[in-house]
């Protein structure tokens, strides 16, 4: 019923102002809407909403994140910014935060300003 339909993600914040200059200004992420209730932004084929809230309660699991064709060039373009990668000690994690998973796919995760955590993922197959 819903594959054909747009999806859209999303995601809290406390301080609007910040949220948008770290998506839009640090992930590169077009701002199409300020409202009173959220941030709308366009990330590829997907809207993203940063819903503005009293209180952010952060997953502990990722709660949003992209297919990239080159994570590495990514990882340092957000620490050239000021980005950190997680790091969780997983064997094949790297010092950029980057894990090679078991099957050649390349993982990083990185948080909001609110404790979001997001993601970027290259296949070891790509088809971007």
């Amino acid at each position: 019923m819903l594959g054909r339909s747009e999806a859209m993600g999303f995601l809290a914040t406390t301080n609007p102002e910040v949220a948008r200059n770290f998506y839009e200004s640090v992930l590169g992420l077009n701002l199409i809407e300020q409202g009173p209730f959220a941030l709308v932004f366009s990330a590829g084929a997907i809207t993203l909403r940063v819903q503005k809230v009293q209180e952010v309660a952060p997953h502990t699991f990722t709660a949003f994140g992209w297919r990239v064709a080159d994570v590495a060039s990514v990882v340092r373009d957000l620490a050239a910014s000021g980005v950190v990668c997680a790091q969780y000690g997983l064997p094949g994690q790297d010092t950029d935060g980057i894990w090679t998973a078991p099957n050649g796919d390349r993982v990083a995760w990185f948080r909001d300003p609110d404790g979001n955590l997001l993601y970027l993922l290259e296949l070891e197959q790509d088809e971007i």
